[in-house]
Formats: structure tokens, C-alpha cells, sequence
């Protein structure tokens, strides 16, 4: 071996060995190339071709018995003179080439499909698509214990988050059903697991969270024992960690209860069971404490609670609650103490300025506009509000009792709040010192704190050019009123409480198309005005556009869905439209809303009696005599439905009410006797006519009635009733030529077109005085023909009810004058002001009213 080895290297040096006599040529080598890129011999080449024909095509086999390509066909010569194949440039062994008879693999990993013992003629199936369908997979068995236990278990769970669903979409009643048959499958559960020998292994999460689920679902359908009798079964159960927070939950529902000592008792409990780490948990719980306290009357303990938090963590609620008993104990110098710390809470609120964008850089800018509405402003800004809401309503509260006069308390607020952070709501406060001063009838000195805004910013001298102009025109200065409209206007355009005013400060003028104007505006500056929008169907109204008035009235009924006065409105635009059948559907609603009210009462009888149903307009008029027993027109219709139903005796208390309503009327107390003639009481009626000559001796048809019952029943007075009788009716005649004749005259020397006034004049002044009524103030009395139909119908009635024949009944239709005036009208068309009659419902409600007057 080692002379082959020495024999083989000589031959290589001797290769690289050169006669010097030999000339060297410099360009040989340059021909010499590998068989291996040899690309000449390739289209002969059948595998190679084979493999470029087809991607999935199998090579032949390269064995040194079968060459199948350009290398098997070149063998290259060694020393030995064996005929070896040439694997590759680098000398490697042929891939595929045979050695101790057993076919190598193509390449050193085996691809898909293939294997070591690759044999000729099989066919490429690299997926093994020839081997037939996999077997199917082993299933489950469910019979097990242990997966009935997983199955019970999911379950479970799954009806645990079905009621936690079915509670945040307020379906309180399944909540609680899922939550019970979770309760029961999780019992079942437990059975199963100690059948099955794996009691130590009971899920106690899933057990608390079924027992919780359960109490909460409990408490939010108010069966309060069943809740309680839950979270008690948790509480004493050593096994659950931090069972003792739901002391809190449990001392809850007692305060729903009402039971006070018990409720503190289980606040405590559950103070004690947390530690000092919890610092948030125990504030609470200690706020609530004292809010009990106060709920008890006991404000000194309630006290030591609020204090405590305003030492350790001070916030807006506490320190108000505390104001409230220092208040309620009337301590001033400790409301002072507390006020202090209330302005100097801290909110933990940003500065609004990061919200502005200050600079060109568009990356900074869409950042400020992602972040400038996001949940956490609006929480922000909530908080603010809530925090300057608190302030203001303390101040207002304590103003009064801090200082021997409010107006002494109100400046040292405003002077404590203008060294705070709230700096801006020291103008408030000073408009709110106006409004006591209202509140007080003390009118000067609150236009005179008014005034003083005048040379403010524009925002607040807006405002109280607004309460200004609002006063004046409740004063009926409408010129004054106008004036501030305008001053408020011109410092705030878009303040649509100024629109109003000057809108009605126009309406009273009767200039109702530029009254529309300004309501338009101010709903255009802000389209949830509903005194905008009131005063704009009014306006329509008097303008007889009754639809575009219609249409204003249902947006606002839109709004304001439980308004009577919208819904009054809406009624008398039907009835305007000659719908009655609308007209009473909206009475009735109004009625819903307002069951006592007497005029909506009387005017749904009067619909109905329009109608022809006299049952139904009986049942109404009689229920707003009930509620209102003063009403002149109630009662004039219910008496005559008696006489004109033959129940005179009925008639009667009805007519008597009217007489002590009216005692100057001399038609009431003819009336009464005539229903006393009417029932056969002949003594009754001759006495109330004698009464009625006594009291009105000029009277000729008390006379008259006199004389005939006199007659009739063979009394000697006939003759002097008779005397009588004709002097007055002579006396008439001469009082009745005089006017005559000075008529005359006076017609004589004026020309015929001032007649024609005078006479007008003269019919205006002899209206009855509830007719003469300001255009402001006339609601349902734009239907004249309304208001006639019902006065001509009565008054016919009225007339015709003694009989042609009857001789006791010569009654002029003077007698009863039955011409309806709407006693609603004066509530329902005055133009609602720019302020708000809104009062909150709170501890201090009277105190809210401070915003009447401020514009949004």
C-alpha cells in the first residue's frame, strides 16, 4: 500500500515538471474543462431530457451498470487505470451511484415521497395518496366521570356570563333565572365530584362565583332576605379569601332597607376585615358611613367621617356632605373653614391649553384632535362641572347664614372664590346675589347688581343684560326690556336667551313677522330651545299659519313629551282646524298628565258638547266644578243642562253659587227664582223676587214676575208691585230718550267717519269685562267663531227655556250673557322668556333656582 501510495506521488510531480528546453506556452489550460459542464452531449441526453419535460418525472437511476447522464457517460482515467464515474467537480461519490449494492438516497435529506429503498418502476406518490384514507380519529368518551365533570363545569361557567348578559341589558328576571339553575348545576357538580371520589378537588372559584352571581342577581331584583341569606352563606365560609369585602354589599342593602344601625354596623365589620394597603376601599366605606349618619340626623358622627377623608383624601363630594351638616348644625365659622377646603380640593384635571394647538406640526395637531373629545376629556370635563356645580350651590346655600346679611355672606364667596382656581365663577356668583335679591321682591338692588356687569366681559354682561331685559319685561317696561335685549345681543350674538327676549319684546308690539325672525335665529344658534320653539308656534299662530304653527308644536311635543301646555296648544290648533275628534284626543292627553286641571275640563265639555254628546259633556263640566267650583261659564251650563233635563230643583245650588260669585248680577238671583216658580215652590219663588226688588228696586223684570205672581196667587201687593212697575218703565222710556237725543246731537256736529270710531269705541267698552283681553294674552279666543257659536247657543238656550206660552219668563237675551272666554288663555299664550323654568329635585332645590335666569 505504501509503494502505491509513493508511485502515485511521483507521477504527480512529475506532471508539474518542465523541460527547460520546451518553450512555454501562455495560452494553454485555456481549453481544459470539467466533463461535468459539458453542455454539448445534453440534448442527447434522455434522462436529462426526461427531467426537463416533466417537474414530477422520476430521474433514472445512476448506477456505473446504467449511466443516465452526460457523467456516467465520460468516466474519467486514474493511475490505476480503473473506470470510476465522476460524482463532481469537487470528486465527490455520483448521486445514486451504487456501493456495497445498495441504492443511496438522491441527496443527503430525503425529499417527500421518496426512500432509501427506491426501486424502478414505482410510481411518485408523494402525499401517499395509494396507502387510502386515514383512519378516523379516536373519540371521546363522554361516559367517563372525569369529562362529565369538564362538561358540567363548562356549563356552569356558560351560565354564569349568560346572566352577567342578560343583567347589562336590564333583564333583571332572567339574570336571576340563569343564575339559579347555575346554582343548581354547580350543586350537582359537587354530588358528582364526591360520587366519583374527588371531593378534595371541589373548584371553590367556581363556587364563590356562583354564590355571588346569585346574591347580586338577588339584590337587583329588590328581594332583599334571599340576597342577604347568599352573601351570608359566603361570609361565614373560612374557605373563601376576602369574603368580608361583601360585608359592604350587605350593609347596602340595609341602607335600601332603611335599617340604619344595621347598615353601619356591617360598614364597620367590613372596614375592620380590610387593611391599610386598600387606602381608596376605606375611604369609601367611610363616606359611606357618614352618609348614613347624616341620613340618621346624627351630624356630629357624620362629621367626624367627613373630616377624617378631608385629612386623608380630600375630594369634591365629601367636603360638600361636610358643608351640609356644618349648615345643618348652623356652625358659621366652621361652614367658612370648610367652604375654604372645598375650593382648594385638587381635581388632578390637565390644563385646557394642551388641548390648543400651538404650533405648524401636523403629527402634534392630529394628536391634539385624536385626544381633544376622548373618554378622558369628557371625564375630565365632567368632573369640572360637577366640582363648579358643588361650589356654586354651597355658596349659595351658605351665603345667607355665614354673615349677618346674604349680601355680606355673597361678597366673602365671591371673594374667596376669585383667589381660587374657579376664578370664573365669581360673576356667577354675583348674579346669583341678583337673583336672592328677586327672591327677596327687593327689585332695585337687583337691577342695580345687574348694572354693575355692564363694563364685564362679554360673556357675563350677556347674561345679565339677559336677567335685565327679562325683568323689564315682566315689569311691562317693554322699552327697557328691549333696550338690555339689545345690549345682550350685541355682547353675545349667539346667546339664544337674548333672542327671545327681544323676540317677545317685538311680540308685544304685535310685529309677529320679526318676532319670527328672532326665534328662528336663536334656534338656528341652538336647536334644543323649546321657549324658541314655543314662541315661534305662537307667533305662527297670530299670524293664522296654522300648519307651520302645528308643525312647531309636534317637534316640541317631540321634546317635551309630558308638557301640558304643549299638548294644550296642540289641542287648540285642532279645534282652530275644525278637527274636534284631534282636539279631544289631545285633551284627554293633557288630561293625563294633569288629572285635576279645571279649565282642561271645561274645555273638553264644551268639545263635547259641540259634538252633541251631552252625557259626556255633563261628566266634564261637572269634574271641573268639583276641582273648580268658581268657574262663572261651568256653572252657568250646568244649570241650565238641569233645567233643560226638567231637574230644576238641581239647578238651583248652582245658580245660588253663581249669586255669591256675582252678587251685583241680578241675572243669577232671577235664575234662582225662576227655578223655584219652575219646581211648583210658588212661596219659595215670590219671596226671592221680593228679595230681588229690594235689593235692585229699578229692576222691570223682577217687577213684572212680581206683579203675575201677586195676581196668580190673589195677594193685595198686586197693586203696589203694579205702581211700581210703572214708574220704573216710565222712568226708562225718559232716561232711554235722553241718551237718544244726546246721541243726536253729538252726531250732529261730528263728521260721519269719527261717528263711525265713536261708535266702534262704544262697543269695545261695552264688552263684558272678562272679553277685553291684551293680544299677549289671548290663547284659545283666536277662533272667534268659536267663542260666538258657544254665547249665541247658551244665550238661545237660555231664551227659549220658559216656553213661548209661558208668562213668567219674559226675558230679554240680556239676561245670561253666555259668550265663552278660555280661562286657560292668559297661562298658554304668553311667549315664554329666555328663562329656564326648570327646578331641580335635591336637598336644596330652591337653591337651583339661581340658573332661572341664565342662559345655557
Amino acid at each position: 500500500m505504501s509503494v502505491l501510495l509513493h508511485n502515485l506521488s511521483r507521477e504527480r510531480e512529475m506532471e508539474n515538471v518542465h523541460l527547460a528546453v520546451e518553450e512555454e506556452d501562455i495560452y494553454s489550460g485555456y481549453n481544459d474543462y470539467n466533463p461535468t459542464f459539458d453542455s454539448e452531449e445534453l440534448e442527447n441526453d434522455v434522462g436529462f431530457q426526461q427531467a426537463v419535460r416533466t417537474s414530477h418525472g422520476r430521474r433514472p437511476p445512476m448506477t456505473a451498470k446504467f449511466p443516465g447522464t452526460a457523467i456516467g457517460a465520460r468516466p474519467l482515467a486514474t493511475a490505476f487505470g480503473a473506470r470510476i464515474p465522476l460524482a463532481s467537480s469537487m470528486g465527490r461519490p455520483m448521486t445514486g451511484a451504487v456501493q456495497d449494492g445498495a441504492a443511496r438516497p438522491m441527496t443527503a435529506v430525503r425529499a417527500a415521497g421518496y426512500t432509501s429503498s427506491l426501486t424502478r418502476g414505482s410510481t411518485f406518490d408523494p402525499l401517499g395518496q395509494s396507502k387510502g384514507p386515514a383512519p378516523p380519529l379516536e373519540g371521546k368518551n363522554e361516559d367517563t366521570p372525569e369529562e362529565k365533570i369538564k362538561i358540567l363545569e363548562k356549563k356552569v361557567n356558560d351560565l354564569i356570563e349568560e346572566s352577567c348578559m342578560a343583567q347589562s341589558i336590564g333583564a333583571l328576571q332572567l339574570a336571576l333565572e340563569k343564575a339559579k339553575e347555575a346554582g343548581r348545576k354547580e350543586r350537582a357538580l359537587v354530588r358528582q365530584r364526591e360520587q366519583s371520589g374527588n371531593a378534595e378537588h371541589i373548584n371553590l372559584d367556581l363556587t364563590y362565583s356562583v354564590l355571588l352571581n346569585l346574591a347580586n342577581q338577588y339584590a337587583n331584583n329588590e328581594m332583599y332576605p334571599e340576597a342577604l341569606n347568599s352573601y351570608q352563606v359566603i361570609v361565614k365560609n373560612k374557605m373563601f379569601s376576602n369574603a368580608g369585602r361583601l360585608k359592604v354589599n350587605m350593609a347596602n342593602i340595609y341602607v335600601k332597607q332603611k335599617s340604619y344601625p344595621k347598615a353601619i354596623k356591617f360598614y364597620r365589620m367590613a372596614l375592620d376585615q380590610i387593611s391599610n394597603a386598600h387606602k381608596e376601599l376605606r375611604i369609601k366605606i367611610m363616606q359611606d358611613i357618614g352618609v348614613v349618619f347624616v341620613r340618621m340626623g346624627q351630624y356630629s358622627d357624620a362629621i367626624t367621617s367627613f373630616e377624617h377623608i378631608m385629612s386623608e383624601s380630600p375630594n369634591i363630594k365629601t367636603g360638600f356632605n361636610l358643608i351640609l351638616c356644618y349648615y345643618a348644625i348652623g356652625d358659621r365659622e366652621r361652614m367658612k373653614k370648610a367652604f375654604q377646603k372645598l375650593i382648594s380640593v385638587p381635581l388632578g384635571i390637565d390644563d385646557e391649553d394642551k388641548y390648543i394647538s400651538s404650533n405648524d406640526d401636523n403629527d402634534s395637531n392630529m394628536v391634539i384632535e385624536a385626544i381633544k373629545n376622548d373618554k378622558l376629556h369628557q371625564m375630565e370635563r365632567n368632573l369640572k362641572v360637577l366640582a363648579e356645580k358643588y361650589i356654586m350651590t354651597a355658596a349659595k346655600l351658605i351665603a345667607p347664614a355665614i354673615e349677618t346679611s346674604f349680601a355680606t355672606g355673597f361678597d366673602w364667596c365671591v371673594d374667596i372664590v376669585k383667589s381660587s382656581q374657579y376664578i370664573e365663577l365669581a360673576n356667577d356668583l354675583e348674579i346669583n346675589k341678583a337673583i336672592t335679591y328677586l327672591r327677596q321682591k327687593d327689585f332695585n338692588q337687583a337691577v342695580e347688581t345687574l348694572k354693575t356687569f355692564e363694563k364685564k366681559d362679554s360673556r357675563v354682561k350677556s347674561a345679565a343684560a339677559t336677567n335685565l331685559s327679562f325683568l323689564y319685561f315682566l315689569e311691562k317696561d317693554y322699552d327697557q326690556a328691549d333696550r338690555y335685549a339689545d345690549l345682550a345681543m350685541t355682547a353675545d350674538r349667539y346667546n339664544p336667551a337674548a333672542l327671545i327676549n327681544k323676540g317677545n319684546t317685538v311680540f308685544v308690539k304685535q310685529d309677529y313677522e320679526k318676532a319670527a325672525e328672532f326665534y328662528k335665529e336663536a334656534l338656528r344658534n341652538d336647536s334644543s330651545c323649546t321657549e324658541a320653539l314655543y314662541n315661534l308656534g305662537l307667533t305662527y299662530k297670530k299670524l293664522n299659519r296654522l300648519d307651520e304653527a302645528l308643525d312647531c308644536f309636534l317637534k316640541l311635543h317631540a321634546i317635551l313629551r309630558n308638557s301640558a301646555q304643549v299638548m294644550y296648544q296642540l289641542a287648540n290648533l285642532y279645534e282652530l282646524l275644525e278637527d274636534p275628534q284631534q282636539a279631544i284626543e289631545w285633551l284627554i292627553q293633557v288630561l293625563s298628565v294633569t288629572h285635576t286641571d279645571p279649565q282642561a275640563l271645561a274645555k273638553l265639555g264644551e268639545l263635547y258638547d259641540s259634538e252633541g254628546d251631552k252625557s259626556q259633556a255633563f261628566q266634564y263640566y261637572y269634574e271641573s266644578f268639583r276641582y273648580y267650583p268658581s268657574n262663572i261659564d261651568v256653572i252657568e251650563w250646568l244649570g241650565a243642562y238641569y233645567i233643560e233635563t226638567q231637574f230644576c230643583e238641581k239647578a238651583i245650588q248652582f245658580f245660588e253659587r253663581a249669586t255669591l260669585i256675582q252678587p251685583t248680577q241680578v241675572k243669577w238671583q232671577l235664575m234662582v227664582a225662576s227655578c223655584y216658580r219652575r219646581s211648583g215652590n210658588y212661596q219659595k219663588a215670590l219671596e226671592t223676587y221680593k228679595d230681588i226688588h229690594r235689593k235692585f228696586p229699578e229692576n222691570v223684570e223682577c217687577l213684572r214676575f212680581l206683579v203675575r205672581l201677586c195676581t196668580d196667587m190673589g195677594l193685595n201687593e198686586v197693586q203696589e208691585y203694579a205702581t211700581k212697575l210703572k214708574k220704573v218703565e216710565k222712568m226708562k222710556e225718559i232716561r232711554e230718550q235722553r241718551v237718544k237725543s244726546g246721541r243726536e246731537s253729538s252726531s250732529r256736529g261730528r263728521r260721519e267717519g269719527s261717528a263711525g270710531s265713536a261708535e266702534t269705541d262704544v262697543k269695545a267698552v261695552s264688552q263684558p269685562e272678562s272679553q277685553q283681553t291684551s293680544p299677549l294674552l289671548d290663547s284659545g279666543r283666536d277662533s272667534a267663531h268659536s267663542s260666538s257659536t258657544k254665547g249665541e247657543r247658551l244665550s238661545a238656550k237660555m231664551r227659549s227655556l220658559p216656553g213661548s206660552n209661558e208668562p213668567y219668563e219674559a226675558s230679554s237675551p240680556k239676561e245670561i250673557d253666555a259668550s265663552y272666554v278660555d280661562p286657560l288663555g292668559p297661562q298658554m299664550e304668553r311667549p315664554k322668556t329666555g328663562a329656564k323654568r326648570r327646578v331641580e329635585d335635591d336637598d336644596f332645590a330652591d337653591e337651583e333656582l339661581g340658573d332661572d335666569l341664565l342662559p345655557e
